[in-house]
C-alpha cells in the first residue's frame, strides 16, 4: 500500500547521438553490429517467463543482405497462443494490485538499460534485422521506445491524480483498474519502438498482455523482452509469441477473456479483426478496446509561395527515409505549377545524390526493404508507372542479394492516378503538378483522394495559405505539419495517430492512448448516512 503520492516529472526527450566519424558512439556502434553478424541466435517464444521452444525454426537474414543467417527463431502455433493466455490470466492479479511505484519503476528502469547497456546492441539489431541506417535506428530503437516508456509513466501518474470533486459530508475517489481479461498486442516490422510500445503502455496500467511481433522484427523484439525481464517484470505479464495472424486472431478473438486490442498494421487487417471482434462480442465478459494504427496515403502541398528548397527537402526525407516503410512517410505531393520545374529538378538531383547499400556502410542514405513480398509488390507499382505515367527519376530495382529499389518519383497528370491513391509503403513518390492559381481547388482534392488520415503536410510563406489548409485539411491528416515534412513524431510532442481509415487516432505518446487501458471505477463514501427514507418536503 503505498504512503504517499509519487510524483514523476516531465521527462525530456532523450538526446539523439549524432554518429558522425570519430564518435564514441559511431565506433561502439559497429562494434555492435560485428557482434550480430559474428554469431547466430536461436530465439524462442517467452511464455509465462520461460523460454518456449516449438523446434519449428525460421530463419531470419538482413533484407539487405539475404545470403547471411542472423539465425533462426522458433515458430509458434495455437498451443502456444492458448498457454500465453493462461500464462498471462494467471498473473493477472498480483500485476494489476501491484503499487503504481513499482509497476512505474519497472519501466524506468527498461528506459535507463536501454538508453546505456543496450543502446547500441538495440540499434544494431534494427540496423540488420529490418534495414535501418544508423540514425533511422537511433531516433526509433533507441530515442523513441526510452521516451515511450518514460513519458507513459508519466502521463499514467498525471491520470491517476485526476480525482473527482467531494460534497459535504462525503469523499468521492476515482480508481483507474485494469481491463478485465488480457490484451493482445500485434506489432508491425518497421519500428522498434511500436513493437515496445504496443505491449507496454498496456502493461503499465495493470493489464496482462500476449505480444506478437512481426516475423521480420523478432530479433529486435526478443532483444526488448531481455531488458524488459532484466528490469524486472514479472513471468507471464507480457508473453512474447511468434505465431502466425490467423491464428492469433483465432484463438484470442474467440476467448472470453479477450479484453482489447493493441494494433498496429495494415487496414485491410484491421478490419478484419474488428468484423470478427463484431461477431464474437457476445461471448466477451466486456466489451473490448480496439485500438489501431493502420495505413496512410501522406501528402504534402505546396502553395505558390513555398520556398522550393523547403518542398524538395521535405519530400526527400518525407517520402525516402527508411525506404518509405513510414506509415506518416510522404507518398504524394501537390506541387504548383510556378515552382514545379525547381522542386522537381531538385528531387533529381537530390536522388541521384543518394547512396544506397547496406545500413552497415554508414554513408549509405537508402537501405533495402523488409523482405520479397514487400519488394515484389513495390516493383509491381513502378513497372506499371512505367506504361501509364511518368517515371521522374529512379525506376530500377535489384533483388539478387538484396531487397533494394531505387527511390522513385512518378509524375502523373491525373489526381487520382491510382499511385496517388493507394498506400505502397515503399520508396515511392507520386508528383501532381496542378496551376499555381488552383491552391483552394486542390485542397479539396487533397481531402477527397484518399480514405486514409495519417499525415500530411503543407508548405507555404503566405499566411493565410497556411490558415486556409489547416482549415479545408483539418479532417484529412490526424498529424499536420506546416512548413516541414510530414514524419518524424515525437513522444510529448507531436502524439500520433490519425482517423478515417488510418485507425482508430487513440495517440500514441499521449494520455489520450493510456484511458484505452483502464477502466474507472468511481467510489464515493458517506460519512453521515441518511437513517430515514423522508425527505423534508414530504412533512
Amino acid at each position: 500500500m503505498s504512503f504517499g503520492t509519487f510524483s514523476y516529472p516531465i521527462p525530456t526527450n532523450e538526446p539523439v547521438l549524432a554518429y558522425g566519424p570519430g564518435t564514441p558512439e559511431r565506433e561502439l556502434l559497429k562494434k555492435a553490429l560485428d557482434e550480430h553478424r559474428g554469431r547466430e541466435v536461436e530465439i524462442p517464444m517467452v511464455i509465462g517467463g520461460q523460454d518456449a521452444k516449438s523446434g519449428n525454426l525460421k530463419r531470419m537474414h538482413p533484407p539487405h543482405d539475404i545470403a547471411h543467417t542472423l539465425g533462426q527463431f522458433h515458430a509458434g502455433d495455437a498451443s502456444h497462443a492458448k498457454a500465453a493466455i493462461d500464462s498471462a490470466l494467471k498473473a493477472k492479479e498480483d500485476w494489476a494490485s501491484m503499487s503504481w511505484e513499482n509497476r512505474a519503476g519497472i519501466f524506468l528502469k527498461a528506459a535507463d538499460l536501454l538508453a546505456t547497456k543496450y543502446r547500441f546492441k538495440m540499434n544494431a539489431a534494427t540496423m540488420l534485422a529490418q534495414s535501418k541506417n544508423a540514425y533511422q535506428a537511433e531516433i526509433d530503437a533507441a530515442c523513441e521506445l526510452i521516451d515511450f516508456l518514460r513519458f507513459n509513466v508519466h502521463f499514467l501518474s498525471e491520470i491517476y491524480a485526476q480525482q473527482p470533486l467531494s460534497g459535504p459530508g462525503m469523499h468521492n475517489r476515482m480508481e483507474y483498474r485494469a481491463l478485465e481479461g488480457f490484451v493482445l498486442a500485434v506489432t508491425p516490422f518497421n519500428f522498434t519502438a511500436i513493437g515496445g510500445n504496443l505491449p507496454t503502455s498496456a502493461a503499465m496500467c495493470g493489464n496482462v498482455v500476449v505480444w506478437k511481433p512481426a516475423n521480420t522484427q523478432i530479433f529486435s523484439a526478443a532483444l526488448f523482452m531481455e531488458i524488459l525481464r532484466e528490469a524486472g517484470l514479472p513471468d507471464g505479464v507480457i508473453n512474447l509469441v511468434f505465431v502466425d495472424g490467423p491464428t492469433i486472431g483465432e484463438v484470442c478473438f474467440s476467448h472470453p477473456e479477450f479484453a482489447g486490442v493493441h494494433f498496429t498494421g495494415s487496414t485491410g487487417v484491421f478490419n478484419h479483426m474488428w468484423k470478427t471482434i463484431g461477431a464474437n462480442v457476445g461471448s466477451y465478459r466486456s466489451y473490448p478496446r480496439i485500438v489501431g494504427e493502420t495505413g496512410g496515403k501522406d501528402f504534402v502541398i505546396a502553395h505558390s509561395s513555398a520556398d522550393p528548397d523547403v518542398v524538395a527537402t521535405a519530400l526527400l526525407r518525407g517520402a525516402f527515409e527508411y525506404q518509405g516503410q513510414k506509415c506518416s512517410a510522404a507518398s504524394r505531393a501537390y506541387i504548383p505549377s510556378n515552382i514545379a520545374t525547381q522542386v522537381k529538378d531538385k528531387l533529381v538531383a537530390g536522388i541521384q545524390s543518394f547512396k544506397m547499400g547496406p545500413p552497415e556502410d554508414f554513408t549509405n542514405f537508402i537501405n533495402a526493404v523488409i523482405d520479397e513480398k514487400a519488394f515484389d509488390s513495390i516493383a509491381a507499382y513502378i513497372d506499371e508507372a512505367k506504361v501509364s505515367a511518368h517515371i521522374l527519376v529512379g525506376g530500377g530495382y535489384d533483388k539478387s542479394k538484396g531487397f533494394f529499389i531505387e527511390p522513385t518519383v512518378i509524375e502523373t497528370n491525373d489526381p487520382s492516378y491510382r499511385t496517388m491513391c493507394e498506400e505502397i509503403f515503399g520508396p515511392v513518390l507520386t508528383l501532381y503538378v496542378y496551376p499555381e492559381q488552383d491552391f483552394e481547388q486542390t485542397l479539396e482534392l487533397v481531402d477527397s483522394t484518399s480514405g486514409y488520415a495519417l499525415t500530411g503536410a503543407v508548405i507555404a510563406r503566405d499566411r493565410a495559405a497556411v490558415e486556409l489548409a489547416t482549415v479545408k485539411l483539418r479532417n484529412a491528416a490526424g498529424n499536420f505539419y506546416i512548413n516541414d515534412k510530414p514524419t518524424g513524431a515525437v513522444v510529448g510532442q507531436q502524439p500520433f495517430g490519425g482517423a478515417r481509415k488510418s485507425g482508430t487516432n487513440d495517440k500514441a505518446g499521449s494520455m489520450l492512448n493510456l484511458f484505452r487501458w483502464l477502466s474507472a471505477r468511481t467510489i464515493k463514501e458517506t460519512f453521515n448516512p441518511a437513517a430515514d427514507y423522508r425527505y423534508p418536503f414530504h412533512q
